[in-house]
């Protein structure tokens, strides 16, 4: 059985606006079913361990899919999602990959996070896949190859567009655009229309666009893991 650790932030600020934020629902719950229909088992994590923050915008019912509502009416994934392990005691040798759902949070605390960072450059140097969804392809910004170099420099990779934030009208609210960093950090990035779904793979690197692409992010991944 393989076995995937999925990380979410624990970060629930919106910048300077006093709204919430967190982890964006369809994208964690969309990955968890395919992964565990699967056979796949999960893991959650998170910064601070425990009940990680819900972005209520993902919560709004245009937003809703049958994989959300599955979610929330699963008393098994609730439970995972109220008891997510602490980010720092999780070790690569237990995982075969690592996964990233996105919403706003990851932006502030994920990008940053130490913990975050040294697992993403283990599991790349141990051979396995480093996943990622929507805003959290920045989890990969700060993390660098063996040779110094950026993680995402040179790698195909697509996450949040630059017309997706300003559709959601954060534009100025973000610490930065997802487009525009991968870019900056060397990152062959590729997107398609705004709002579609769209998942890439380069090597041991998956990242998807939006929330749309969750599924399609953890087909890839599952294929990968199953090859």
């Amino acid at each position: 059985m393989s076995k995937v650790l999925v990380v979410v932030t624990s970060h629930d600020t919106l910048g300077d606006t006093g709204k919430k934020t967190g982890f964006w629902l369809e994208e964690l719950a969309a990955p968890y079913y395919v992964m565990k229909d699967a056979g796949v088992e999960v893991t959650l994590a998170s910064p601070k361990g425990g009940q990680p923050p819900l972005d209520p915008a993902s919560e709004g019912e245009d937003f809703q899919t049958d994989a959300t509502r599955r979610f929330n009416q699963d008393d098994a994934a609730q439970q995972d999602l109220a008891t997510t392990a602490v980010l720092s005691e999780m070790r690569v040798e237990d995982y075969d990959a690592v996964f990233y759902p996105g919403g706003h949070g990851p932006l502030w605390d994920l990008t940053n996070d130490a913990d975050s960072i040294r697992l993403i450059e283990q599991f790349h140097a141990a051979g396995k896949l480093v996943s990622s969804v929507c805003h959290a392809p920045a989890v990969l910004l700060n993390a660098h190859k063996p040779d110094g170099t950026p993680f995402v420099e040179g790698v195909h990779v697509t996450g949040f567009t630059n017309g997706e934030e300003e559709g959601v009208g954060l534009t100025n609210v973000v610490p930065f655009l997802v487009e525009d960093a991968l870019q900056q950090k060397g990152g062959i990035y590729e997107k398609k229309d705004d709002f579609t779904s769209y998942a890439i793979q380069d090597g041991l690197i998956i990242t998807g666009q939006n929330p749309m692409s969750s599924e399609a992010v953890a087909e890839l991944l599952l294929k990968s893991l199953e090859a």
